[in-house]
């Protein structure tokens, strides 16, 4: 079914509506059965009360209180485990597309297990620790996957304690705790085979073509879905910098959207070398003009485009990078370690950390909102990272 869209185009949310005046509106059901509904004349927060109206509450504000004492309602004699999840997440009304999806990963799978089908009232912190266990043992479910179905229940039982639901959140423990990480750390790339790796690519006859990306993505640490974002005007030659201000993201359903920085940390200028203003400029000169610019939520103009014309993603990036390192290691005995853009971002925050640049600098380069992150890339550098460093310090002070 087509998606419903306001007078600005902007999609509606399920029981969301606009009437003729402009007025919004959201129709639910209240704790009793019986059908409401709340009006406003803004829909989210940024727009501004049309002239000779009353501002109040923007409707998304109104929707999102609505949900929560919706929740607040529940009653735990009959409510079970995937009722309180899908509770839950209807209340993350201004959650990112990304994490919807996540939401959404959850609640198919409690569909199916049994234990989504079991009584909050009745599950105890035993009980909750068993079923991860059984989870990783006998389903196979890998650490980040439990992690993240645990990431919607400690929640979610919270707040159901909060609202004296229950006696007890029976998730409220570490998971570290209850099962082996089997997450594979994604290590950053040695100066060895990162010189490697961008020979052989700037010398193969395929992968030659993403060469300057491959140099650019190792560079300047943007984030994968920050590089795909990034569009012509984006791009400063004359004072040597990049403009890092969205995030290019596509459904599975196969649609484009652009998502701004998680936090104000992620909005900032990354300086560029000279050898990466080159290869943007290498970029940029072959790339090919499409026919109709491709438009995604009002930005044009975007660098990297498909065989299409459409914009790239993620998944294209981690393809080139997977493709370009089987060949590889297909020719050569001295095979590289995986690469993906993920590795490349740590590999560059690594080298900048190795090279003394000092930490609060670092942590804007990265965009990261928690300096924590960027103490955590300095206090798990390997061996040689740091060999050459100290062999010639300690050469200096002989």
């Amino acid at each position: 079914m087509a998606n419903r869209r306001d007078t600005k185009n902007r999609i509606l949310r399920p029981g969301e509506g606009q009437r003729s005046d402009g007025r919004y509106y959201y129709r639910y059901t209240d704790a009793k059965g019986a059908r409401r509904c709340v009006y406003s004349w803004t829909l989210t927060a940024k727009d501004i009360t049309p002239r000779g109206r009353k501002p109040g509450e923007c409707l998304r504000d109104i929707e999102e209180r609505v949900l929560k004492d919706l929740f607040a309602h529940v009653a735990p004699d009959r409510t079970t485990v995937l009722e309180l999840a899908r509770k839950y997440t209807d209340t993350k009304t201004s959650a990112r597309e990304t994490t919807k999806t996540g939401y959404k990963t959850v609640l198919n799978f409690l569909e199916t297990d049994p234990f989504g089908a079991r009584k909050i009232y009745d599950v105890t912190t035993l009980d909750a620790k068993e079923w991860l266990i059984r989870l990783q043992r006998d389903l196979g479910k890998s650490y980040s996957t439990i992690h993240s179905i645990r990431g919607v229940l400690r929640p979610a039982f919270q707040l159901a304690e909060e609202d004296d639901l229950i006696r007890r959140n029976p998730f409220d423990f570490e998971l570290s705790t209850v099962l082996t990480n089997d997450m594979v750390r994604r290590n950053a790339l040695s100066t060895r085979d990162e010189r490697r790796f961008l020979e052989f690519a700037r010398g193969d006859k395929t992968y030659r073509k993403y060469y300057e990306g491959f140099y650019i993505l190792l560079n300047t640490g943007l984030r994968i879905s920050e590089f795909c974002g990034l569009t012509m005007d984006d791009i400063d030659f004359d004072n040597a910098l990049i403009r890092v201000d969205k995030q290019l993201q596509r459904s599975s359903g196969g649609r484009y959207y652009i998502e701004r920085p998680k936090t104000g940390c992620g909005e900032r200028f990354v300086p560029m070398t000279a050898k990466v203003a080159e290869c943007f400029r290498a970029i940029i000169d072959r790339r090919q003009r499409p026919s109709q610019e491709p438009v995604v939520d009002g930005v044009s103009g975007f660098i990297f485009l498909d065989k299409n014309g459409n914009p790239e993603v993620a998944l294209h990036w981690e393809n080139h990078f997977r493709w370009c390192i089987k060949k590889h290691n297909g020719i050569y005995k001295d095979e590289l370690p995986k690469v993906t853009p993920h590795v490349c971002r740590h590999t560059f925050c690594s080298k900048m950390a190795r090279n003394g640049m000092n930490p609060a600098k670092l942590k804007y380069i990265m965009g990261h909102a928690d300096i924590d992150v960027t103490y955590n890339v300095y206090t798990h550098m390997r061996v040689e990272d740091v060999r050459e460093d100290m062999l010639k310090a300690a050469e200096d002070a002989a």
